[in-house]
């Protein structure tokens, strides 16, 4: 079963509990937007904001190699030329200087050592108005996978490193009920 952990992650990516439709409708993707998808994994949400954004381009960035063939592979099944395949050096995010409207990050921010460099490396990619978008495991219950294996980053925590990296809160949702989803854009 080749790829079967991308399958496994947009099997649950595109699971009705988790709200897809409803996180898109909160993002209102605009033709020719560009976004990263930063975690990519099995690329499920790479292919709808590719789709939503037509002319735009969709950067699917993941550090495993065959997540980001299996993504190209989907999108070339589709007809999506817009996604551009992202393999992240140990250190660097390559992408266009001042060229993403929006960077979405779902379920990877717990995946990252220094969270406060990381995000203010990002500044310089975002467009004045850009804004990255997490969605965060929550901490659950006592004997939670999340929670055992430290798989989550309390809400608040993300707030306070996104604000000493150089963002502002914008807007919260609390609609998913295992995560936190949180908009920021840069403070002005």
């Amino acid at each position: 079963m080749k790829n079967f952990k991308a399958k496994m992650f947009n099997k649950k990516a595109s699971n009705p509990k988790s709200k897809p439709n409803q996180i898109l409708e909160t993002l209102a993707l605009q033709l020719g937007q560009n976004i990263a998808d930063i975690g990519s994994g099995g690329g499920y949400f790479s292919l709808r904001f590719a789709d939503a954004v037509g002319k735009g381009n969709v950067y699917a960035v993941d550090t495993n190699p065959g997540f980001l063939e299996f993504i190209r592979n989907s999108a070339k099944e589709k007809g999506l030329n817009n996604v551009k395949i992202i393999l992240p050096t140990k250190d660097r995010l390559i992408l266009p200087e001042k060229s993403l409207d929006f960077v979405f990050m779902r379920n990877v921010c717990h995946h990252l050592p220094n969270r406060v460099e990381y995000f203010r490396n990002l500044t310089g990619l975002l467009k004045p108005d850009g804004k990255i978008v997490i969605i965060e495991y929550k901490r659950g219950g006592f004997f939670s996978f999340h929670r055992i294996f430290g798989h989550y980053i309390p809400r608040e925590i993300i707030v306070e490193e996104m604000n000493e990296a150089g963002y502002r809160l914008e807007k919260d949702f609390d609609f998913l009920p295992n995560q936190s989803f949180a908009i920021f854009s840069l403070k002005k």
